[in-house]
């Protein structure tokens, strides 16, 4: 039996993992992110605890514990070098987490941890997988026969922050264009005001009552289904910024699959079809076997699963 700790920046969740991915048990409690780092990992703790006793297990049954957070991670070391969401500075997580309990800690970032329980329990043997998360931000993982990818110094598959537009939105990391700025559902709530504004007849405007606060991820593709031509061109351009910086990831390292995640995939065929058909379409390979581009299937459970199979 394994921990996998999601550390977020609203909640840290946990739950307890078999060895094939299942979870017996989880919970979740706030992070409270303003706190110095050894408090947040002091919840951690009694939370690993909670969650293994309504399993009806002790630590003794406990293998190991992985966790995944934001951030820039030294894996080797169990540091957190950078997290701004956290205010992490070299916070010393797995060193502190042993403080409280003795068992061994892997650390992750959190979308190569999500990307690897993706891999684990849908990647079909793949040799190479890569796993894209559009929500907050763009998140991405990268595996490589089996292993997830980290670069030589731990802060590899930041794949949000490739440039999509010169000298376009600016990004939260201080770049300009980033596709994160473009493919995020940050940026489709942000590119469905607009088009509220410069559109008020539109069903968009209907659905969220003249509240642009009440705008979601979801509005413009609801509109769109009812046949609303502005928010049809919402989604059409959100699509193909997301389908032109996957072309990019593809184009690079053609993986045999690519799973995209977040709350935006459960749109299902009507946001992975176009961007199938997109790659398809303009990709570099014509005449060798083609990457296959599906939905995630673990959604919230991903950074868990793969942080507690990360720490096997």
């Amino acid at each position: 039996m394994y921990l996998g700790v999601d550390l977020g920046g609203t909640n840290i969740a946990i739950g307890v993992v078999t060895d094939a991915g299942q979870i017996l048990t989880k919970d979740s409690v706030p992070t409270i992110r303003t706190r110095p780092y050894p408090e947040i990992v002091a919840d951690m703790a009694k939370l690993c605890e909670k969650v293994t006793a309504d399993a009806g297990l002790t630590l003794d049954d406990i293998q190991a514990i992985g966790i995944g957070s934001p951030g820039s991670i030294d894996n080797k070391n169990g540091i957190v070098e950078y997290a701004n969401n956290l205010q992490f500075h070299h916070a010393a997580i797995a060193e502190e987490l042993r403080k409280h309990i003795d068992k061994p800690i892997n650390l992750e970032n959190d979308a190569n941890a999500a990307a690897y329980g993706e891999y684990r329990i849908n990647g079909e043997g793949a040799s190479s997988f890569i796993f894209i998360t559009l929500g907050t931000g763009v998140g991405g993982g990268i595996i490589i026969d089996g292993k997830i990818y980290r670069g030589f110094n731990g802060a590899g598959g930041e794949l949000g922050h490739l440039t999509l537009v010169h000298k376009g939105e600016p990004c939260t990391c201080g770049n300009l264009g980033c596709w994160e700025s473009y493919a995020s559902v940050t940026a489709l709530i942000r590119q469905t005001r607009e088009a509220i504004i410069a559109h008020p007849e539109s069903a968009m405007n209907e659905l969220i009552a003249g509240d642009l606060d009440k705008v979601s991820g979801r509005t413009s593709f609801n509109a769109a289904r009812q046949g609303d031509v502005t928010a049809q061109k919402v989604v059409n351009q959100y699509i193909e910024y997301v389908a032109s910086g996957l072309l990019g990831v593809v184009n690079v390292f053609q993986p045999e699959i690519v799973a995209i995640g977040g709350g935006i995939s459960r749109e299902g065929d009507f946001l992975l079809k176009p961007i199938q058909e997109y790659v398809e379409k303009y990709g570099y390979n014509k005449y060798m076997p083609r990457t296959t581009i599906k939905t995630a299937t673990l959604f919230g459970d991903a950074g868990i699963i793969g942080a507690a199979l990360a720490a096997q």
